[in-house]
Order: structure tokens, then sequence, then C-alpha cells
């Protein structure tokens, strides 16, 4: 393989943690327009978290100008979450497609408040967190398939 495509199919894992509104903005401009499957959204209540598998545009090939930049199978990940609640989302079609437009935070009694998940179709998240920590974290590849629920699954030794 030449040095130009080994260069072409490098990705950088990139992880992201957001403690305050200024680090989401920045992980929100990371997932605007990531494809989502309303299944691979996971609330686990017991653990005060909400992961969210998604496939989001790969921004340094957006930067390079890249006309079609390629995706990346990512995991975006809010712990202590106190409750999160859904507004026209079916969340029992565990098929439908959603994009991520992105993410808000709403400060309430310090040092939580509301993170505001945002979807194209008009639905949302409300997240009601203790406080705000969250995680985007890059797992690979997409695997170049325009349908976003096909082939969903991730290796067995991925680490959300």
């Amino acid at each position: 393989m030449s040095q130009n495509k080994a260069s072409q199919h490098k990705v950088t894992q990139r992880k992201l943690a957001a403690l305050d509104e200024d680090d989401l903005a920045v992980i929100s401009a990371h997932v605007q327009d990531a494809a989502v499957v309303a299944g691979d959204i996971l609330w686990r209540p017991a653990e005060n978290r909400l992961v969210i598998g998604m496939r989001r545009p790969d921004c340094e090939e957006i930067l390079a100008g890249q006309c079609e930049p390629r995706r990346l199978i990512s995991a975006l990940r809010f712990d202590r979450v106190l409750s999160c609640r859904s507004r026209d989302i079916d969340m029992a079609a565990s098929e439908l497609a959603l994009t991520l437009l992105g993410l808000e935070f709403y400060p309430g009694k310090k040092p939580g408040g509301e993170v505001l998940l945002l979807f194209a179709s008009g639905g949302m998240l409300r997240l009601e967190v203790e406080c705000l920590e969250c995680e985007l974290a890059d797992l690979g590849p997409d695997a170049f398939t325009a349908d976003p629920a096909a082939g969903r699954d991730l290796p067995a030794d991925t680490d959300i």
C-alpha cells in the first residue's frame, strides 16, 4: 500500500471529555450530523449512565477539504445522569434512524443541570445530570456503508 493510501486509512482514535459547558460545545461540534439508530441508545438507570453508539463524520477529513469525509464509529457517554426522557423518539423502534444535530447544556442547581440532545426529526433526549460528565470516544472507522442500521456490531473487545 502506498504511503498516501496508508495515510488516508489512518484514523486517530480520539477521546474527548466534557466537564463544563465549553467542553460540551466542542463535543457537540464533533457529533454534529452523526447517524444514530434508536437501538444504539442505551439508558442504564442503575449505573446513572447513557451511552449512544453512532457513526459521525470525521472532522479531520472535513477540515482537510474531503468532499465525502469518512465516518467514524464512536460512543458518546454521559455519567451521573439522574433521569433520561425522550420526546418524539420512538425508543421501541430499535431500527429507527436518527441524525444528531447537537448537544446543549442548561445549568441548574450547581453543579448539575440538563443536557439536551437534539435530533433532526425534531426529537430530543433530555438528561438531568448531577454534574456534567461526558466522553466521546472513537472506536474505529466505519465499514463504509451508507445504511446507518447495517453492520452495527462492534468487535468483542471494544470497551465503551
